[in-house]
């Protein structure tokens, strides 16, 4: 099931009085597991498609765009207080029609191309492996590089590895040194592949375990630089590319194994981002949480060939996907963000933190001007979006220990999962615990009691915030960017029996206890 319920014994430790008095009754077992929730959860996703990197990341030094070193500045910004963990790059699709020397050397000599797989958009290649690497290096993100098997070769992606990691006398390092860059690179995270089912080579999973094994081969340890190989895993309900990858490739230099889910109802008529009524919104919120059911089958899988965890599970593709908005290319995938995507970002970080003892790492898709993004940019403005915001509340649980939790709630029948109407997220870190508080319903308060198992769990409530707006259709815009934003909140009581708290409607309210 998607949410655990409370046991018939912890039920009873809640009197008949506050059952009634409240919409939901949260426990927080306070005791902790041990479990620590990885910042890498909270991981973005980079592409080469639409204005994600041009226009969004990189507007080139020479621009009359506020830049830092020619990436935009109000972009790299706020990504910088963000804090990405991780940031995978150049794809998505287009990694598999990479070939890294395109975008090496003096930018007025680099090769360009059509982006086939994305609308056909001329390809520079201005932004190639120094730009990408040096802006993660600047904002201490953590690089993912997506390497090229549908089209490239095994000697060019060990050769980019040796040009990005190598510290050595080599024609690989010297060309680096060459063109700037002395000192070696820190790249930990490598995916062998992208999609190896469909756009990145329409391959059975039998086939490219057999690939697998030999690009990861060749793709050596330099200096101090130690990889983590990343297989192209499933996508979604393909329980069968699971278990032949698990069944090949476990011990055979797989560390971690990808996998790809979209909250999208119909792939041929998937909806408008924005206009949406009540049963568009929980439509969509039902199949946001879908993912959990899918989680535990795939790892369930991996349990199976792995009982002790030594290959991780990396949701490196995730989010919403609607139509494009009217009069844009349709191969650019840019999308409105809503006060329901909002909400769609705090339900998957509620299921993602319960299974960190295999889920290691997740990227949402795409960081900037694509499908579920953070930041929307035209030629001078940005806007922060609804995820943006979840993303920046919801920091304070990464590297903190996961803290199980309980709830009592009603919930709403759709026609796939039922939405509850309150979830709940717990963790501590360094003598303070965050709980983030969700209500899904789309147009009523609730109220909720959060109780502990050890009543002196908590001596004060810090503060509190909430993300939440009239309608949940509402979203930011490059006319009005603050009618979805965080603000203080005050709706909450400290009590014997714990936190007494009213969620306004469609709402996300993140408390900071000690």
């Amino acid at each position: 099931m998607f949410k655990r319920i409370i046991s018939i014994a912890s039920a009873l430790l809640v009197s008949a009085a506050a059952l009634n008095a409240q919409d939901a009754i949260v426990r927080i077992h306070d005791i902790g597991t041990g479990e620590i929730i990885p910042a890498d959860i909270y991981g973005q996703f980079s592409e080469h498609l639409g204005r994600c990197i041009y226009g969004g990341l990189w507007v080139g030094k020479d621009s009359s765009v506020p830049n830092v070193e020619g990436y935009r500045k109000d972009v790299f910004d706020a990504l910088k207080a963000l804090k990405v963990p991780v940031m995978r790059w150049p794809g998505g699709c287009f990694a598999d029609d990479y070939h890294w020397m395109d975008g090496i050397g003096p930018q007025e000599q680099r090769a360009y191309i059509s982006n086939n797989n994305w609308g056909g958009t001329l390809e520079d290649n201005s932004f190639g492996t120094h730009e990408f690497l040096n802006l993660c290096e600047m904002l201490d993100i953590e690089p993912y590089i997506s390497g090229n098997v549908g089209s490239g070769t095994v000697a060019e992606m060990a050769d980019w590895v040796e040009y990005m990691t190598s510290d050595a006398k080599s024609s690989m390092a010297d060309l680096r040194r060459a063109n700037g860059r002395e000192e070696p690179w820190k790249v930990k995270y490598f995916g062998i592949g992208n999609e190896a089912w469909g756009c990145g080579g329409s391959m059975t999973p039998e086939y490219y375990s057999d690939l697998f094994r030999q690009y990861q081969t060749y793709l050596r340890n330099f200096g101090s630089n130690r990889l983590y190989k990343i297989a192209s895993g499933a996508s979604d309900y393909d329980y069968n590319w699971t278990e032949v990858l698990m069944k090949n490739l476990t011990g055979k230099g797989m560390k971690g194994l990808s996998l790809h889910y979209y909250t999208v109802i119909n792939w041929g008529r998937k909806g408008a981002a924005t206009g949406f009524d009540e049963a568009g919104y929980y439509r969509i919120l039902s199949k946001a949480i879908e993912i959990e059911p899918v989680l535990v089958k795939h790892i369930e899988i991996m349990d199976k060939y792995d009982p002790r965890g030594n290959v991780d599970l990396l949701l490196d593709e995730w989010g919403t996907w609607y139509d494009v908005e009217p009069g844009t290319n349709p191969g650019h995938l840019y999308q409105q963000n809503t006060m329901r995507d909002a909400i769609v970002a705090a339900l998957n970080f509620d299921i993602f933190h319960k299974y960190t003892r295999r889920l290691k790492m997740a990227n949402i898709a795409q960081v900037v001007n694509v499908l579920q993004a953070m930041i929307l940019t035209n030629e001078t403005q940005m806007v922060l979006t609804p995820t943006y915001h979840v993303f920046e509340m919801y920091n304070v649980h990464q590297d903190a220990e996961y803290l199980a939790s309980d709830c009592i709630t009603n919930k709403i029948k759709t026609d796939r999962e039922l939405v509850p109407e309150v979830d709940v997220t717990a963790s501590r870190k360094d003598g303070k615990i965050h709980i983030s508080l969700v209500n899904t319903h789309y147009d009523q308060p609730k109220t909720v009691l959060v109780g502990f198992d050890n009543e002196k769990a908590i001596s004060k409530i810090k503060s509190a915030r909430v993300l939440t707006s009239a309608k949940p259709g509402d979203y930011n815009d490059f006319d009005n960017p603050g009618v979805v934003a965080p603000k203080a909140f005050k709706n909450y009581k400290k009590t014997t029996s714990g936190i007494e708290v009213t969620l306004p409607a469609c709402s996300i309210v993140v408390i900071e206890a000690e």
